[in-house]
């Protein structure tokens, strides 16, 4: 493993760390909010891509298939476990979190994730391990979640509001 390996490893790592403790945390539902985190490490990850050396082969475009389609299904299945409330703060807000089977959930793609680097790499994908394509991988996720939170929402806050 190269020290440029390492390094991304070390992000990733930092990165879902920080991103499974907010699935334990009660976090206010808050469409621009939730969309911001999935367009910054979109930007980073296509930028990190931008700066990759050499030819795009078959392998890293399957690679970089399966990556995106793992993390839109993880993405929209913690979407829809989440579990809303009335903040204990404002009543008239709402707040979800994931839980343990959020981490779960992650743990899942982390695995699904590094079966394809080792797989991609041993074919000879320069891209399974760049920065870039996990940046975009977590982006991917967090967006499909955002998108079916969001989707979820307003329909469990009107339930809320008629009982």
């Amino acid at each position: 493993m190269t020290s440029a390996n390492a390094f991304n490893l070390l992000i990733a790592t930092l990165v879902v760390a920080y991103l499974c403790s907010r699935q334990l945390t009660w976090r206010p539902v808050d469409p621009a909010r939730m969309w911001k985190l999935p367009l910054i490490l979109g930007v980073l990850g296509v930028v990190a891509l931008s700066r990759q050396t050499g030819a795009l082969h078959p392998v890293d475009v399957v690679i970089l298939g399966l990556s995106a389609a793992f993390a839109l299904v993880s993405g929209a299945l913690m979407g829809r476990i989440a579990r809303f409330r009335p903040s204990p703060a404002d009543p008239r807000l709402t707040e979800s979190r994931t839980g343990p089977f959020g981490i779960a959930i992650w743990a899942g793609l982390i695995a699904v994730r590094i079966a394809l680097d080792v797989a991609g790499h041993r074919m000879g994908s320069d891209l399974a391990l760049s920065a870039g394509s996990i940046l975009l991988v977590l982006a991917l996720n967090r967006a499909a979640s955002a998108f079916v939170v969001s989707a979820r929402q307003p329909r469990r806050s009107l339930a809320m509001a008629g009982r």
